[in-house]
């Protein structure tokens, strides 16, 4: 089914033949409670629990693919969620860290991840703001949930020539998927790509 899935996405715009690979041979139903698996491959977020979502599939392909990956690159993901993100990256990159607030969502994920053979991802329970410094620096950062600006943390731990792509904005209905590319000088270039709408950031308070 996700051939299909596959199909619909080059149809609706994503061209980058090895995103669209990824897409086809992930299953995402895996990664979706059962009372909603019918509808994985429709192109809608669905509810995975604990508040979260996960995202649309053209928007989760549209975030991959604005992370121009090669194949060799170590990527840190801010929001496992599900897990079908990092499912996408593991196909994707090098190397994937991923941070889940929310530890039932972590293991969860974990586990589909194991039983789908992807052994190049490592998972964290934790503030994903925070990122993961002593892994860092990372080529790209992909974060899934709306923060209102780019984290401070984030942006050291972007390795110079590195890309990262968040969704940016405090008001639900005002949210922006931006690009941020790090020079090798250490400069900050940021542009917008797409107006979106993700479940908020969240950090621990504890």
């Amino acid at each position: 089914m996700s051939a299909a899935l596959a199909a619909f996405l080059r149809h609706s715009g994503i061209r980058d033949e090895r995103v669209l690979a990824a897409i086809a041979q992930v299953p995402r139903e895996r990664f979706v409670p059962e009372s909603v698996q019918a509808e994985a491959e429709a192109d809608r977020p669905l509810p995975i629990g604990f508040g979260q979502t996960i995202s649309q599939p053209f928007v989760a392909a549209f975030m991959t693919e604005h992370l121009r990956l090669g194949g060799a690159e170590r990527v840190l993901e801010v929001g496992t969620g599900s897990g079908y993100q990092t499912a996408l990256l593991a196909h994707l990159a090098e190397e994937v860290f991923t941070i889940e607030i929310v530890a039932e969502l972590s293991e969860r994920a974990r586990r589909v991840l194991e039983e789908l053979g992807l052994v190049n991802v490592r998972l964290r329970t934790g503030d994903g703001a925070l990122g993961w410094p002593e892994e860092a620096p990372f080529d790209r950062i992909i974060v899934t949930a709306a923060a209102p600006e780019v984290p401070p943390a984030l942006l050291e731990q972007l390795a110079p020539g590195g890309r990262m792509v968040i969704p940016v904005g405090e008001d639900l209905d005002v949210q922006w998927l931006r690009v941020v590319d790090k020079g090798n000088d250490g400069a900050n270039v940021e542009a917008n790509l797409l107006p979106v709408r993700f479940v908020p950031l969240t950090h621990d308070v504890r």
